[in-house]
């Protein structure tokens, strides 16, 4: 069961954090390239619903574990014309048959998941032949003295931001999991604190 902490204080932490107006811009580059049927892990508040263009996506279906997380998605703003489903699950573990989806999205999910190899593999599995996985992810600065500091903060960065990791690559591990990188774009994203500012966004098929 969820901790207080979880029900109440962590969401409005994560909407401050992840609905910050650098961190939605970013999910703008991303979010509006889905076509088909499409899966989002860790769909969260809902924040990328707003992006997605009814004119190319059929259906999005969401899954997250979070239940309080659930209830915003399914309240968030978006075009009336987009069919929205909210689903329980983890992205380690999807509840979907191989193939079953044109376009997976997965922005700011990679660094809160269990096991990241795993999530991506799912995601992997369940992509029709010539989808695409959209990502837009913070990780591993290149840079070594904000890796360093991203080292050291990362312990209690995960204790109060609800398991967010700041040391998790982004391309390498999107490619270790059978994925050939379609395009790529990184940058320091600004009004951010650098050691969680480091951005990783693009496209990329199965191999």
């Amino acid at each position: 069961m969820a901790s207080w902490y979880e029900r109440t204080i962590l969401p409005k932490l994560l909407g401050c954090a992840c609905g910050s107006s650098p961190i939605m811009r970013q999910r703008a580059k991303v979010v509006p390239r889905a076509e088909g049927r499409v899966l989002e892990l860790g769909i969260g508040m809902g924040l990328n619903l707003a992006y997605y263009d009814p004119a190319k996506v059929t259906a999005v279906v969401g899954v997250d574990p979070a239940a309080a997380l659930r209830e915003a998605a399914l309240a968030a703003p978006r075009d009336e014309r987009l069919a929205v489903e909210v689903a329980d699950g983890d992205a380690e573990a999807l509840p979907f048959e191989p193939a079953s989806f044109d376009t997976v999205v997965c922005t700011y999910t990679l660094c809160s998941v269990c096991t990241p190899a795993a999530a991506l593999s799912e995601a992997r599995r369940v992509l029709k032949p010539g989808g695409r996985f959209l990502f837009c992810e913070h990780g591993l600065a290149p840079d070594p003295g904000v890796a360093k500091w991203q080292r050291r903060i990362e312990p209690l960065w995960k204790r109060i931001a609800g398991g967010c990791h700041l040391t998790r690559p982004i391309g390498s591990a999107i490619e270790a999991a059978g994925f050939q990188v379609l395009d790529r774009e990184t940058m320091y994203v600004p009004k951010t604190p650098k050691f969680a500012a480091w951005n990783e966004w693009g496209a990329a098929a199965v191999r």
